[in-house]
């Protein structure tokens, strides 16, 4: 049983990094946190794949001081894969796809959103820890009763794009550009995956975990 939640764990993660690779081809949005890391990614001159490392490193501080219950084994292979795998798979699809017209965007964007909910159907029903991003809302619910889980995500979500436009702009992007970190994929990961993740729970990933 273990060695499958480790598996799903893993798979999921490499699912979830490679959809991101297929948001930033897109280019209509990324997930709220991916719209910090973009902004963080246009200011700071070293690879996406180490920035992410750096930044979870920051997250995991807070979490190992203020609630440690939800770390675990999938965190740490959150934190040291998720950036690389994204920043090859966005590399390796430039490649592939140059100059694509908004139709190729809209199609990209809708397989991104599929895969991501995908992948983190598995990677959430393994249950071997959550990402150190998403440890933040749950000490902030859980551990300080500031407000219930899903308000507290909300904020902690609105900070990261926030701040992720600012940083981009401040870096020198242009204000035009902004729908590309924060846009319709943003507001679609942040309100919309929900359904589409559980619907994975239920066809694929608890299946998975009963035949264990």
């Amino acid at each position: 049983m273990k060695s499958r939640r480790i598996l799903m764990s893993l798979c999921g993660v490499v699912i979830c990094a490679v959809s991101v690779g297929i948001f930033k081809i897109a280019a209509l949005g990324v997930d709220p946190f991916q719209s910090l890391m973009s902004g963080l990614d246009k200011l700071i001159p070293i690879s996406f794949g180490t920035l992410y490392v750096i930044v979870n490193l920051i997250l995991l501080s807070f979490s190992l001081i203020v609630d440690r219950s939800k770390i675990g084994l999938a965190t740490f292979i959150n934190l040291f894969l998720l950036g690389y795998i994204t920043e090859y798979t966005y590399e390796f699809l430039q490649t592939l796809i140059v100059a694509p017209s908004m139709l190729t965007r809209i199609v990209c964007l809708i397989v991104g959103i599929v895969i991501i909910c995908f992948g983190s159907a598995l990677y959430m029903t393994a249950d071997l820890g959550v990402s150190t991003y998403d440890a933040i809302a749950i000490a902030l619910s859980g551990k300080w009763k500031l407000a219930p889980f899903q308000y507290c995500r909300i904020a902690t979500d609105v900070v990261c794009v926030v701040s992720g436009c600012v940083l981009f702009l401040l870096a020198g992007g242009a204000v035009s550009a902004i729908p590309t970190i924060a846009g319709a994929g943003t507001i679609i990961t942040a309100f919309f995956m929900g359904p589409l993740i559980e619907l994975f729970n239920v066809k694929v990933a608890r299946p998975l975990l009963r035949k264990a």
